[in-house]
């Protein structure tokens, strides 16, 4: 139930939301109801294959933070706006 939400909460920002930050953050918030949902079912079957994969889910999730983050400030220096639709045009 609480990683349904948090899914369902991080996909409405991901649709709703204009700006790359907060979309940032969605997709981050997706991904950890993603790492609750594992988890759980890690612990219901009690095996640790979901408990391995949250931990890799982590560690993409760091990168794909940083490497977010860095696009967004070169475009903010390029485009002085973090707006989603003016990224579409990314051409020179």
């Amino acid at each position: 139930m609480l990683s349904g939400t948090l899914f369902a909460v991080g996909l409405v920002g991901v649709i709703i939301r204009r700006n790359m930050i907060t979309v940032l953050m969605a997709v981050e918030l997706m991904m950890n109801a993603v790492n609750i949902n594992l988890v759980a079912f890690s612990h219901r079957f009690a095996s640790l294959e979901g408990q391995i994969f949250t931990i890799f889910i982590i560690t993409v999730a760091a990168g794909e933070a940083a490497v977010g983050l860095a696009i967004i400030i070169q475009l903010y220096r390029l485009k002085s706006s973090i707006n989603v639709d003016e990224a579409r045009s990314l051409n020179g």
